[in-house]
């Protein structure tokens, strides 16, 4: 079964390719050498994913590459700026940029509960 990729994601991938891929040298395949040099399949393609060590063994290494083009499933959608992210927990809501600001907002405000009980119950807040 051919994995359909975009020429953006072609990019990505024979970048990665070029880096990580141990059986590429040379632009040529050492998967595919049977006394003559064999081109690189996968470099050549643009619109699919054929190698089948590229598939399970490099692209795997680039974990967002491989959640947009293995696991669209996977993916959830940030519920403050509605982009797309790889979570890393089941429970994640929001993306790692907007993880931080919601953090930091909920802690301010459990922090405010807490002193306005505590000025309510007769404890004195120190300065």
């Amino acid at each position: 079964m051919v994995i359909k990729i975009t020429p953006k994601q072609s990019k990505r991938i024979n970048a990665l390719i070029r880096k990580l891929c141990c059986n590429y040298v040379d632009g040529n395949c050492l998967l595919l050498d049977n006394g003559e040099e064999h081109s690189c399949v996968q470099c050549i393609s643009r619109y699919g994913i054929y190698c089948n060590y590229f598939k399970n063994a490099v692209l795997p290494a680039d974990r967002e590459l491989f959640a947009e083009i293995m696991q669209p499933s996977h993916q959830k959608r940030c519920k403050i700026c509605k982009s797309y992210f790889v979570p890393k927990a089941k429970n994640q809501r929001y993306c790692p940029d907007c993880a931080t600001v919601q953090k930091r907002k909920k802690t301010a405000e459990r922090q405010r509960r807490k002193r306005a009980v505590q000025s309510q119950a007769g404890f004195r807040v120190q300065p």
